[in-house]
């Protein structure tokens, strides 16, 4: 165990705070005994001086050990914390980190069938939920134990009689706590996974707050969330309703052993078997064990829900990855790209992308991919990336099976600007520069030049150092997909891939791009995915896909020729243009 020293201290530091907190009660009972006995001496001594001086003394003299037992308790109360808490916090923390990697190991398929606030969710509420079994129940747990071995021990060496009694009311709370942990568990559960839905909606609304209040459909999402948060308010009172029955039950059985103690003690004294010390002393035993088992039901609420959280992480880590860096060749790529009778069904929904794709592309080839809307274009660049692996057939890179290419080597040697360019919200430089932090400005600048964007950057008051916001909604669609273009650049990949990246541009932007990407792209392995005839690039290779298969594949003239999908696409282009 990582933190064993935490908790082995932890447990020393509670058991040695109680024992100081017991010497407490047991000081104040030979206080009081002792004063007792002055009374009675002062009744067959008239000297009221002599009496003054020896109460003040005895009375100065347990106070002081009071004080000084209390102090070093709380020394030890203190470590005890700084031990077994601080243990939770790392834990937590290691926790988080845990998780977050895992996340980043995870397949794009879990992506696609789990929402984002679910997920965030279980990394922010569920390990808090953890860690506080980890850190405060633990703790409490702990002392629980520790006081009531320690207090039950000290108790049964006064008098076995009086400690039964006392203790006669408190397995009927052990029971008690068995049947109410058992309702706590289902409604933390069930309270657990609506908060994950509430965050799943919320984090949905905010992420497409434009679109939604485009529609003007405010009102609808706002009652799915009122009828959501119903629902969560519905469960929390249900939980809400077990704990307000069950602490009040607690302290009424606490109670009890207070009376008994009262009533027992009080008259073992009149039979003189007790000292009158000793009733104050057992009392204080059961107001020491009051908060103990009191929190009996705190600390079963936080297990239970703690167990709850747990399961909800444990589904999160024990989701292994279908894509795995198993590969042991770390080459310098050249490029060449071979597909291999390959298909591809998405795990997540059983579509099958790409049916007995083969092609080849030798090193510093460009290849155009076209085809129509969901034909399987944009799976070619998932398989190069290795975001899904191949169902059959196979992808070799340079001659070496893709899978078997270490796969951080791999995605450094590509370049990939997907259909929906993602931009966090940072500054623009620092968006560009994000596969490759340090670049200079006047590396950054160039590359911007290149995707025909350093112009528009230029025009913002703070240039290249501007907050692009979340996902780059300061921009627009067409400059987001130049960054993009830029940041993929500015890699310096041999391989390049652009996934219809010049849809959100216009037709003299385009222009320039291609007429920069022409240059950029001399010596490097290119596949440019597009809905558009690109006359600006001179393409090796263009295959035409329909349904997931290459139904025509060539050169631009060869394929005219064909007078097949492709001769109609050129077609309809002349028709728009």
């Amino acid at each position: 165990m990582k933190y064993k020293w935490h908790l082995l201290s932890g447990i020393v530091f509670v058991f040695l705070s109680n024992y100081f907190r017991i010497k407490i009660p047991q000081t104040i009972r030979d206080a009081l005994n002792s004063i007792f006995n002055l009374v009675k001496s002062q009744k067959t001594n008239d000297n009221s001086e002599d009496f003054s001086l020896l109460f003040g003394s005895e009375v100065t003299k347990y106070a002081l050990y009071v004080i000084g037992f209390a102090l070093v308790m709380g020394v030890f109360m203190y470590l005890m914390r700084q031990t077994i808490i601080v243990m939770s916090r790392l834990i937590e923390y290691d926790i988080r980190k845990e998780i977050y990697n895992h996340y980043q190991q995870i397949d794009t398929a879990f992506y696609k069938s789990n929402k984002t606030g679910d997920l965030m969710s279980r990394v922010a509420e569920d390990v808090g939920k953890v860690r506080m079994y980890l850190g405060p129940a633990l703790l409490y747990g702990i002392n629980l134990i520790g006081l009531c071995v320690l207090v039950i021990y000290a108790m049964l060496k006064v008098n076995v009689e009086l400690t039964i009694y006392t203790l006669i009311p408190l397995p009927f709370l052990s029971l008690s706590i068995y049947y109410v942990s058992r309702l706590i568990n289902k409604r933390s559960e069930n309270i657990q996974k609506q908060l994950s839905v509430l965050t799943a909606n919320s984090q949905e609304v905010y992420s497409g707050i434009r679109v939604l209040k485009s529609y003007g459909v405010e009102d609808r999402f706002r009652s799915e969330f009122d009828a959501e948060s119903e629902q969560f308010k519905s469960y929390s009172m249900d939980l809400a309703k077990v704990n307000a029955f069950f602490f009040p039950l607690m302290i009424l059985i606490i109670s009890l052993s207070t009376l008994l103690t009262i009533y027992i003690s009080g008259r073992l004294v009149g039979e003189g078997a007790l000292t009158p010390g000793t009733i104050a002393e057992f009392i204080i035993y059961v107001n020491y064990l009051t908060w103990p088992f009191t929190s009996i039901g705190w600390i079963a609420s936080i297990v239970q829900q703690a167990e709850a959280s747990q399961m909800r992480i444990n589904a999160i880590l024990d989701t292994q990855p279908t894509v795995v860096n198993a590969g042991t060749h770390s080459p310098d790529l050249t490029g060449k790209i071979e597909f291999r009778d390959v298909t591809l069904v998405y795990p997540d929904t059983g579509v099958k992308a790409l049916d007995n794709v083969s092609f080849t592309l030798e090193a510093g080839q460009k290849l155009a991919i076209m085809g129509r809307t969901a034909s399987g274009k944009s799976s070619i660049c998932e398989l190069l990336t290795r975001m899904y692996d191949v169902t059959s057939g196979v992808i070799l890179v340079d001659g070496v099976p893709i899978d078997e290419i270490d796969l951080g080597v791999l995605r450094n040697s590509l370049g990939y600007v997907p259909q929906d360019g993602f931009l966090y919200s940072d500054t623009i430089h620092n968006n560009i520069t994000f596969g490759v932090p340090g670049e200079t400005r006047k590396q950054v600048e160039a590359v911007a030049e290149a995707s025909a964007v350093h112009s528009d950057i230029m025009s913002f008051p703070d240039g290249y150092d501007t907050l692009v916001g979340e996902r780059g909604v300061t921009l627009s669609g067409g400059q987001k997909q130049r960054i993009s273009i830029a940041r993929a650049l500015i890699k310096e990949p041999q391989i390049v891939l652009l996934d219809d990246c010049l849809s959100a541009v216009d037709t003299k932007t385009e222009k320039k791009i291609l007429g920069y990407l022409s240059s950029q792209l001399a010596g490097k392995t290119a596949i440019i995915i597009t809905h558009r005839i690109l006359h600006y690039i001179q393409f090796d290779k263009i295959i035409v896909l329909d349904q997931g298969k290459i139904v025509e594949q060539g050169r631009h003239d060869e394929l005219v020729l064909q007078q097949g999908l492709y001769h109609g696409l050129v077609q309809n282009q002349k028709y728009e243009g």
